[in-house]
């Protein structure tokens, strides 16, 4: 899935890790556009793997667009995730999401409502917040997060062949990536109240059985990003296999950006709220508990 996995595509587990957490990285503006990537050895050490995966990793994301290497010079960023922002003094109207998660983990209350297919990109935020938290660059007092997830039983129109016979298996490979990243978000979260970095952590998710075909932030009650998830067609790395499929691309279209103003009924203002609204609604009516996403207070 574009923008929220990337498949081992022969390489193996250890290097979809990488990609999928690299790719990330780029597409939330960790690494921006233009920037150039930690060397070979430098990301070898980060990811702990060797320099090898790292050069297959290096070579995926080069095939689908993202970098372009040069000897001597590195890997250099040339496509990222676009977000379109009232905010942003750029002509073209675009920030990335890494600037607003920094900007949000900077108060004393953190609140974050996420409406999403998987976890993957969310947890590549929330443990570049807890690396800024543990180093004392900040210190909020309570952190809320809640994700509502499509519930596994159903029927997902993404990762589909025309003979069906990978159906199953490609839906078998996002869900567990899926699990990997929820699991993860869990336990960087415990952690930090653990060790009383953090006082107060509220951490939940629920499932709602409906398949997302938008990806959905809210921020403290106050933000809106909001994107629609692109469907497309490409050759799937599966089992040793190239299995062609339908796939999901949440990068393209981009998220928009919204904040609520201080008139109570400007056009803004009244997106957020909404969003919130639908968010707060499906939560309460449409969702149920998952028992393996951790503690969900």
């Amino acid at each position: 899935m574009g923008g929220e996995y990337i498949g081992d595509y022969g390489g193996g587990r250890e290097f979809a890790r990488v990609a999928d957490e690299l790719l990330a990285r780029i597409t939330d503006g960790l690494y921006p556009l233009n920037s150039i990537l930690p060397s070979q050895r430098e990301l070898a050490e980060q990811f702990g793997v060797s320099r090898d995966t790292i050069q297959l990793v290096l070579g995926k994301l080069r095939n689908e667009g993202w970098i372009v290497s040069r000897q001597g010079s590195g890997s250099r960023v040339v496509r990222t995730q676009k977000v379109h922002s009232p905010k942003s003094r750029r002509p073209d109207r675009t920030i990335t999401l890494g600037p607003l998660i920094n900007r949000a983990f900077e108060q004393d209350e953190v609140k974050l409502d996420v409406f999403t297919l998987s976890s993957e990109s969310l947890d590549t935020h929330i443990r570049e917040q807890a690396d800024r938290i543990r180093n004392e660059l900040i210190a909020p007092r309570h952190v809320a997060l809640r994700i509502l997830l499509p519930d596994e039983s159903l029927e997902f129109p993404y990762w589909r062949t025309e003979d069906g016979t990978h159906d199953q298996p490609l839906k078998d490979r996002f869900l567990a990536i899926t699990r990997r990243h929820t699991a993860s978000l869990s336990d960087e979260l415990s952690e930090l109240e653990g060790l009383q970095l953090v006082p107060k952590v509220d951490f939940a998710v629920r499932r709602v059985r409906i398949v997302p075909t938008f990806k959905l932030f809210l921020v403290n009650e106050a933000e809106a990003l909001l994107g629609p998830y692109k469907v497309f067609k490409r050759a799937i790395a599966l089992g040793g296999q190239e299995i062609e499929a339908t796939d999901v691309f949440g990068l393209d279209a981009g998220l928009t950006h919204h904040v609520k103003g201080d008139a109570p009924h400007s056009h803004e203002t009244v997106v957020v709220e909404q969003w919130q609204d639908w968010f707060n609604s499906a939560w309460e009516f449409l969702a149920d508990a998952d028992t393996s996403a951790g503690d969900n207070r």
